[in-house]
């Protein structure tokens, strides 16, 4: 039977709530391998496993009940080893770098900030910080809404100011928030997010965190920000010496899920 991995944890973690139940219907029972001072909480892995709402919401609410009580480095989902052996065996391979993870991430979760630009308020910030475009725009409806070519030639002014706003204000919310973060993760840039960063936060520092997360939304009042946290440090996981980023070495892969 193949097994399941979730995440890693140290040895001394607090054992799971009675209940939670992992990926598969019916879900699967947890159970923890622990070798030396660090342990693995997988499952047995079901036949023909699928990356469905349902199975991706099991995984990522078993890494929530682990990350709540305490520091667990996350799995990718579908990371599943050809039995309990391997899984241990990279537990004892890996020692050394699964043990710095697990310290330089303890009491730090993460929290992703996505933004987008409210448009009818991002437009009018365009409009306001260039002559230009206000000096076109006065003059075609002046003219009755403009030739042709105008019109054109003002959508492009419109669209590269955006553009350029863009950029503008997803530095200006990134430095707005990193202070109060231990690290910053850029995530890939995907159609509809002007901007998608991760922050390391302490525990103890998430209420200043998202107090200036507030704060931000009340500068950048044509941003649309939302937040998504607290989350077990998917971002945060680096790859093991010698495992390039995005492979699953021996089928236990620490990284993003």
């Amino acid at each position: 039977m193949s097994t399941y991995v979730y995440g890693i944890t140290a040895a001394t973690h607090p054992s799971l709530p009675e209940g939670t139940g992992g990926v598969g219907d019916p879900p699967r029972e947890l159970r923890v391998l622990t070798e030396g001072a660090l342990a693995a909480v997988v499952s047995d892995a079901p036949e023909g496993l699928r990356p469905k709402r349902r199975e991706l919401l099991a995984h990522q609410n078993v890494l929530n009940e682990i990350g709540a009580q305490g520091c667990v480095l996350p799995m990718r989902f579908g990371s599943v080893a050809p039995d309990d052996k391997a899984v241990t065996g990279v537990l004892a391979e890996r020692a050394e770098h699964y043990r710095e993870r697990l310290g330089a991430l303890e009491d730090r979760v993460e929290y992703n900030i996505k933004a987008t630009h409210v448009e009818e308020a991002v437009l009018h910030h365009v409009m306001a910080e260039n002559p230009e475009i206000r000096a076109l725009a006065e003059s075609n409806r002046q003219a009755g809404g403009g030739s042709y070519e105008n019109k054109i030639q003002l959508g492009e002014l419109v669209a590269a100011a955006v553009k350029g706003k863009e950029a503008e204000d997803a530095t200006e919310l990134e430095r707005a928030l990193e202070a109060e973060a231990d690290a910053v993760s850029v995530g890939p840039e995907s159609t509809g997010w002007l901007a998608n960063v991760s922050f390391l936060v302490k525990r103890e520092s998430a209420e200043r965190f998202l107090a200036a997360v507030e704060q931000a939304r009340g500068r950048l009042a044509h941003l649309d920000v939302r937040v998504n946290g607290p989350l077990p440090p998917y971002s945060f996981v680096e790859p093991g010496p010698a495992e390039p980023a995005g492979t699953a070495a021996g089928g236990v892969d620490a990284g993003a899920g």
